[in-house]
């Protein structure tokens, strides 16, 4: 569906974007994750035309992007593109309107883009008074009443509650069901990897790491992550090294890579003499696959 190859775009003496690559299967989610600068909206605003290359590929569904796939392509951006004073339902029939749909499609698509964002129920009420998940839907909504083929969303639950963010994520997987492809943006590790088939880590205007997340957990030599909160820190991690095990900073978190999982009994074994606080066994997760990678370590 997206297919990019080596993708260059500077700023004068600054690099942005560097032999940028990536590819992304039709009906797949992909979850674009990289810090501020990494060139995550450099890449998007070429994808929608909006920014030109200064040399690499880029075409969407085939077609190398133009004016034309502009209409291919629905995206939601970080702050909501919504109308307050206007309704839900008349915010999605003004950006119909703009993106061609005659009257009598835009009144079809507008109440069926409302359901599937399970807002039909608020179609007159105006987006002053919904909630911020709501309006969340709403702008997601936004980016699907023309039917695109490959949705952008960045940053979709930021700010979010709990309980609208679990909405949003329910949203996204039923445009999985539907055969939308879908590029995410998070900075949210736990939301790629619940939501996404294939994750992509920018650093430098670069893909430094790419794959399914259990393609992911081969960079790393563990099987489980040991977190321990102790007094004596440097006693532990003299008696780990002894056991060839590598320690880790997770935060202020002691961490140490175990590469076969052991029973709690085998961990206290091996740290005898040791005291604890306390001790969490964790499954390798994409937080330490991300720190590690662009951390460079």
């Amino acid at each position: 569906m997206l297919k990019i190859t080596n993708l260059n775009k500077s700023y004068g003496t600054t690099k942005v974007l560097q032999d940028l690559t990536l590819h992304i299967k039709p009906g797949e989610i992909y979850g674009l994750l990289g810090a501020n600068g990494s060139g995550k909206t450099t890449t998007i605003n070429i994808i929608c035309n909006l920014l030109k290359a200064d040399s690499g590929d880029i075409t969407i569904n085939r077609q190398k992007v133009s004016e034309a796939t502009k209409k291919i392509i629905g995206i939601a951006p970080q702050e909501n593109l919504l109308y307050k004073t206007l309704s839900c339902e008349e915010n999605l029939n003004f950006f119909a309107n703009i993106y061609g749909l005659n009257r009598e499609a835009r009144q079809k698509q507008v109440q069926k883009t409302l359901a599937s964002v399970n807002l039909l129920d608020r179609a007159k009420s105006p987006v002053e008074t919904l909630s911020g998940g709501m309006r969340r839907r709403l702008n997601i909504a936004v980016a699907l009443v023309h039917q695109p083929q490959l949705v952008i969303l960045d940053e979709p639950t930021t700010g979010l509650d709990v309980e609208a963010r679990y909405e949003v994520w329910e949203l996204i997987r039923n445009l999985k069901t539907q055969g939308v492809t879908v590029l995410l943006t998070t900075h949210l590790l736990d939301e790629a990897e619940r939501l996404c088939d294939k994750i992509g880590i920018l650093k430098n205007g670069q893909i430094i790491a790419e794959g399914s997340l259990s393609e992911l957990r081969n960079l790393i030599p563990a099987s489980e992550v040991l977190v321990v909160q102790t007094q004596q820190t440097e006693q532990a991690i003299a008696r780990a090294q002894e056991y060839g095990l590598i320690h880790k900073y997770y935060g202020n978190q002691l961490a140490f890579w175990l590469p076969q999982p052991l029973e709690l009994k085998e961990i206290i074994t091996r740290f005898e003499g040791i005291e604890f606080d306390s001790i969490s066994r964790l499954p390798v997760g994409l937080e330490h696959i991300y720190l590690e990678v662009t951390q460079g370590s």
